[in-house]
């Protein structure tokens, strides 16, 4: 047996195939994508992130502190 014919044996088994047709795989797709997400999100690798808006925000906010500092005259 070919793969390509196991893999059209598993699809079928994927129910809804009258009413909804190929559309029937967009919930499998939701929700990997915001599993995805949340991977590179939440996930690190060393000490960067995937996404760099955290990262972003907490230098943005090391920033603003050490602005803070120099008006205030500490350094």
């Amino acid at each position: 047996m070919l793969a390509s014919e196991r893999v059209k044996r598993l699809l079928q088994l994927v129910p809804g195939q009258r009413r909804f047709g190929f559309y029937r795989f967009l919930p499998f797709f939701f929700v990997l994508g915001g599993a995805m997400e949340w991977f590179m999100i939440n996930v690190r690798v060393g000490q960067e992130t995937f996404c760099e808006c955290d990262d972003v925000y907490r230098r943005k906010q090391s920033e603003r502190q050490y602005e803070a500092r120099m008006e205030k005259g500490e350094f």
